[in-house]
């Protein structure tokens, strides 16, 4: 049986936007989509009591919304929906461990307003078994391609690269195997990137120890990305291995991209939600969709 791809709902322009970019996901990856609305409200049952009419009405009328707007713009997908009275990070943690994949909405720093833009969406994607793509609001899916030829905005023109980063420190398998799958979907380039940072030393032995790093980091890059080159021969691949901190050069990166990738090593459970320094940055801080791949 297929996972669906599922997306989460809070009612923001965030989330619909998330809703928007999973039906498209949807459709490339031939999947059902699944809308996930989560509630804390009382069960219908629970009170007649005429103020809890209101929240559950629009509680219901978030999911309808979602479920009639994606029936309307993409018949041919396969779409379902439910309401789960939990909380509602609980709820999408529980939802993405069965999905192919987690899609959000998401705001930046600087940013009020939905569940999806705080601490609901950092829990989610500390907690996921699956990946997660994070999706602002405004996304349409020209802003996946490239402009057309007369600089114009176009879905018929073809898509941005797809940029991962990558620590060959740690796994990489999963990651990897997110992004050239993305990429391939896609028609894209894959734009791989690993940013190393020189430590202090005496000026006079930079320069050597400069060149050795360079060439340290695109032996290590070739070398890891063998078996997905023979795998993958029609992609395009673009390997970058840039001196600098590796959120910097990751952003830089990204500037132009359709889609950012970055991993999230799994650690033991423990208080509060930790997604690593260098995913954090990219998760606030760039514009197109995020996706965060778990990984050992």
């Amino acid at each position: 049986m297929l996972r669906p791809i599922v997306v989460g709902l809070d009612g923001s322009h965030e989330s619909l936007a998330a809703a928007d970019w999973a039906a498209r996901e949807a459709l490339r990856r031939g999947l059902p989509l699944r809308l996930v609305h989560a509630w804390e409200g009382l069960p219908a049952d629970a009170s007649d009591l005429p103020e809890l009419e209101a929240p559950r009405h629009w509680a219901r009328r978030i999911l309808r919304g979602a479920l009639d707007r994606l029936n309307e713009r993409y018949p041919q997908l396969y779409l379902s929906g439910d309401q789960i009275a939990r909380p509602a990070a609980d709820a999408l943690v529980a939802e993405g461990a069965e999905s192919e994949l987690l899609v959000l909405g998401s705001r930046s720093f600087s940013g009020f307003g939905g569940f999806m833009a705080g601490s609901v969406a950092s829990a989610t994607v500390a907690h996921a078994a699956r990946p997660v793509v994070l999706v602002r609001a405004g996304q349409i899916p020209e802003d996946e391609h490239l402009p057309d030829t007369e600089g114009r905005s176009s879905a018929r023109a073809p898509y941005r690269a797809v940029v991962v980063g990558v620590d060959p420190a740690h796994s990489c398998e999963e990651l990897l195997a997110f992004a050239f799958e993305s990429a391939t979907l896609r028609t894209a380039p894959l734009r791989v990137v690993y940013a190393w940072h020189l430590p202090y030393m005496p000026v006079a032995a930079e320069a050597k120890a400069r060149k050795a790093m360079q060439e340290t980091a695109e032996g290590t890059l070739d070398h890891l990305l063998g078996p997905w080159r023979e795998k993958y021969p029609a992609l395009e691949l673009d390997v970058l291995t840039p001196e600098g901190r590796p959120a910097e050069r990751l952003l830089d990166a990204a500037k132009d991209a359709g889609l950012l990738i970055v991993g999230r090593r799994i650690r033991p459970a423990r208080i509060g939600a930790h997604i690593g320094p260098i995913t954090h940055a990219m998760v606030h801080h760039v514009h197109c969709p995020v996706a965060v791949v778990p990984h050992e």
